[in-house]
């Protein structure tokens, strides 16, 4: 298998070294251009994007063939999508997924307030501040209660949050829980804020299929950003004129009951 990377690089370094070379006598003036000067600029400019990616390529692929270097930093999963990263899912039928990890802020009505689409496999841990100050940023004060699943808690995050106003942070705990964390986890509103966190999985499940966030279909880092934030943006949208509606809909019954009251039930 070795053999056939090698003649695989060979052919590459070659393919690159031509590339660079065609770069390099058009910026200096010295290759002759055939057609649409604008279609030749157009087409430099990707061959100098690429050029970058496919020397990562090359480099990563000698590691792991030759040194068996399979961590190798900065690795390049994808040249047409180069944003791409590994996301350590931990578990036994899907331990790695490609993409990106996205932090949902959300509120009442399953209106998603705040996104951010992460780098890495940033730890859940770091996102609660910030998603703290996406909050205040946009409603000009922090929530009375905040909730977020077991990968969120640290002792650090639960006093910071608390001693910035947060009435109620419900953090789950991870690993054994004494008397005192165990009491605190048991109380009527910490199980009411995590039933509430329960709810946010159907948020995400309704993010990823109906709205196709599961897959974004536009291309490069900047298309990405803005498919992530149109799909919140619909999603948003729908779950407005829902609760509308299901608002009119509890009007309409309620001025209905009015209607049927006896006559000396009521007047207009």
């Amino acid at each position: 298998m070795c053999d056939s990377y090698d003649k695989l690089l060979a052919l590459t370094r070659k393919v690159v070294r031509q590339a660079s070379e065609v770069v390099q006598r058009w910026k200096s003036g010295r290759l002759k251009m055939v057609g649409n000067q604008r279609e030749v600029a157009k087409q430099a400019a990707q061959l100098r994007h690429f050029l970058p990616l496919l020397e990562k390529v090359i480099s990563q692929t000698k590691q792991r063939v030759r040194e068996g270097n399979t961590r190798v930093a900065g690795k390049v999963l994808s040249l047409f999508e180069p944003h791409t990263q590994v996301i350590r899912k931990g578990k036994a039928h899907k331990p790695n997924e490609f993409g990106r990890l996205v932090r949902l802020d959300e509120v009442e009505h399953g209106i998603v307030s705040g996104y951010k689409i992460l780098e890495g496999n940033a730890a859940d841990s770091n996102s609660w501040m910030p998603a703290l100050d996406q909050h205040q940023a946009c409603f000009g004060h922090l929530p009375q209660m905040a909730t977020a699943d077991r990968g969120f808690f640290s002792a650090k995050n639960e006093s910071e949050a608390e001693a910035r106003g947060v009435a109620k942070v419900a953090l789950p705990a991870r690993g054994r829980l004494s008397r005192k964390r165990a009491e605190r986890q048991k109380q009527r509103w910490f199980k009411r804020a995590l039933r509430w966190r329960a709810g946010c999985e159907a948020t995400i499940s309704t993010l990823k299929h109906p709205f196709s966030m599961w897959r974004a279909t536009y291309k490069g880092e900047p298309g990405f950003q803005r498919y992530v934030g149109w799909s919140v943006i619909t999603k948003n949208l729908f779950s407005i004129a829902r609760w509308e509606r299901k608002n009119r809909a509890q009007e309409e019954r309620e001025c209905c009951k009015w209607l049927e009251l006896p006559p000396d039930g009521g007047s207009c």
